[in-house]
């Protein structure tokens, strides 16, 4: 029993809502390196802390899209789309208005004039003039664009699929997977649905929204890592961003994939309900027994401040931090783990009520990582009937490829893959 409920007799309270039947293991934080730099935990608390300045603007050109290493924004929307373009030039030409909208909208300036008969190029939800604000725009493919239709079954990612259902999950497939996933994180919610609405009103016909998932980063409070609606610290752990050669070896595609991927990154999409009327009857010991950490500074139970080294060396019994902690499940620091870590984007969402009239919010858990397989999902297995699964059910979200970046203004997102 946990403050006096039993725990299974609140999960029969919401098997109407969907949530009861096995209930998912919350998809993993990565430990950084011990050489993790602080300019790279600086950035990650700067993502729900920089002040708001709609002028300020992300490079849209790159080697790889530019949405994947920045640390999380204060607004995101993940929308999945199922493709409907006929033929694989209209495929083409549907990445083609995404890569110019995208262009357009992380540049800012004044929407193109139609004339008075007819609509406006713009919803006007910014005003006038569209400002940049920090938006990203990051595309990425799923394993249903690889089937029949557009002759691309060759060129899929080597360990690209449907997402499978781990041990514990509850996954809605309505609202898993889909043909292309698109990222859209800015410093303002109007700004991420300004985009939202452009890029949909300029593909209609070519692709058709199939599930979408809002999100946010809190401040810090009162200061480091962002907080989740558990109320703990998410993100502390990441691998360090300035790094290139740790980005190239846990990030960017190499070795194996086809020669179109380079520059582009798996990404994991879970979104995961988090119990939080469960979770608020249990006492503080327990919570920070299941995750490792302090729930007022983040830090390690071994430790005293957010970014301290846990030391399992020490704990060998996990009388400190129990031995199916999350944190220590995650990664217990050793040499064999390392290069399973990914990086970590974590986002919340507030999803209102459920019809049985429970609270509906979570997490959309964001990962990126080189090899799927030997990352999350070596890691996801890990936290397999954690204690943490009384508490969450992971729900929907897939496995996408993000593409490459965008090169020069006659190069456009897919641009690669088409042409192969």
């Amino acid at each position: 029993m946990t403050g006096g409920l039993p725990r299974r007799s609140f999960l029969s309270g919401l098997v109407g809502a969907g949530v009861a039947g096995p209930l998912a293991a919350m998809a993993a934080a990565p430990i950084a390196a011990e050489a993790a730099t602080r300019a790279s935990e600086a950035q990650n608390a700067a993502g729900g802390a920089s002040a708001a300045d709609p002028a300020a603007r992300i490079p849209f050109e790159g080697i790889n899209q530019q949405g994947i290493l920045p640390p999380p924004q204060r607004a995101a929307a993940f929308v999945s789309f199922d493709v409907t373009a006929a033929t694989r030039g209209e495929l083409a030409e549907l990445l083609q208005t995404i890569t110019t909208r995208a262009r357009f909208l992380t540049t800012g300036g004044a929407p193109q004039t139609t004339g008075i008969s007819a609509p406006p190029a713009d919803s006007g939800v910014l005003g006038p003039e569209v400002a940049p604000d920090n938006l990203a725009v990051t595309v990425a493919v799923g394993a249903s664009l690889f089937d029949a239709r557009f002759g691309l079954a060759a060129l899929k990612p080597s360990q690209l699929r449907t997402m499978e259902d781990f041990e514990n999950d509850a996954l809605r497939r309505e609202v898993c997977d889909g043909d292309l996933l698109l990222q859209i994180t800015a410093q303002s919610t109007d700004t991420v649905l300004h985009a939202v609405r452009d890029i949909a009103r300029a593909t209609r016909g070519s692709m058709q929204i199939r599930w979408r998932r809002d999100g946010f980063v809190s401040a810090p409070r009162p200061s480091g890592t962002p907080r989740n609606l558990m109320g703990f610290k998410d993100g502390t752990s990441n691998p360090d961003i300035t790094d290139a050669a740790l980005m190239q070896k846990l990030v960017w595609a190499s070795d194996g994939e086809p020669a179109w991927a380079a520059g582009g990154s798996y990404q994991v999409v879970r979104v995961i309900r988090m119990l939080v009327e469960f979770w608020d009857r249990v006492n503080i010991h327990e919570q920070e027994n299941m995750i490792g950490r302090r729930r007022d500074s983040g830090a390690p139970l071994t430790a005293v401040a957010e970014f301290d080294d846990p030391h399992y060396d020490l704990d060998p019994t996990g009388e400190s931090v129990p031995l199916n902690a999350h944190i220590r499940l995650a990664n217990s620091r050793s040499q064999a783990d390392l290069d399973t870590r990914i990086l970590r984007r974590a986002y919340n969402y507030d999803g209102g009520v459920d019809p049985n009239g429970n609270l509906d919010m979570g997490l959309v858990f964001v990962a990126f990582n080189r090899d799927l397989d030997n990352q999350f999902v070596a890691i996801q297995k890990r936290l397999a009937n954690e204690p943490l699964v009384d508490y969450i059910s992971p729900f929907g979200g897939g496995y996408f490829f993000a593409l490459p970046g965008v090169q020069g203004a006659r190069d456009w997102l897919g641009q690669g893959l088409l042409s192969a």
